[in-house]
């Protein structure tokens, strides 16, 4: 019985995940995002409170932090996976147009 050959260098298929830096700057865009939230929420309810209540400053900013961190996540989400279909898109494409069907 012949065996069939094998390729020692098997070609990889084209990623259509989003670029590494994308990513990266998806995370940082949530991290700051978190941080100007929490500043915010933070700051108004320190200047509406006159008896010094750091407590409830806290915790508001924190709540801030939340919200706007998990606001900017859904946003950059959905930018990454657009990302990753409009690369998709550009792959089948590239692959029509090599290899046309007559």
């Amino acid at each position: 019985m012949g065996t069939l050959p094998s390729d020692p260098s098997p070609r990889e298929a084209p990623s259509a995940t989003p670029p590494t830096s994308a990513r990266i700057l998806a995370f940082v865009a949530i991290l700051v995002a978190g941080a100007c939230g929490g500043l915010v929420g933070y700051a108004v309810t320190n200047l509406q409170c006159t008896d010094g209540c750091t407590t409830m400053a806290g915790a508001v900013g924190l709540f801030g932090a939340v919200v706007a961190a998990i606001g900017v996540g859904i946003v950059s989400m959905l930018t990454l996976r657009a990302m990753a279909e409009w690369r998709t898109n550009e792959l089948q494409q590239a692959a029509r147009d090599h290899h046309p069907i007559s």
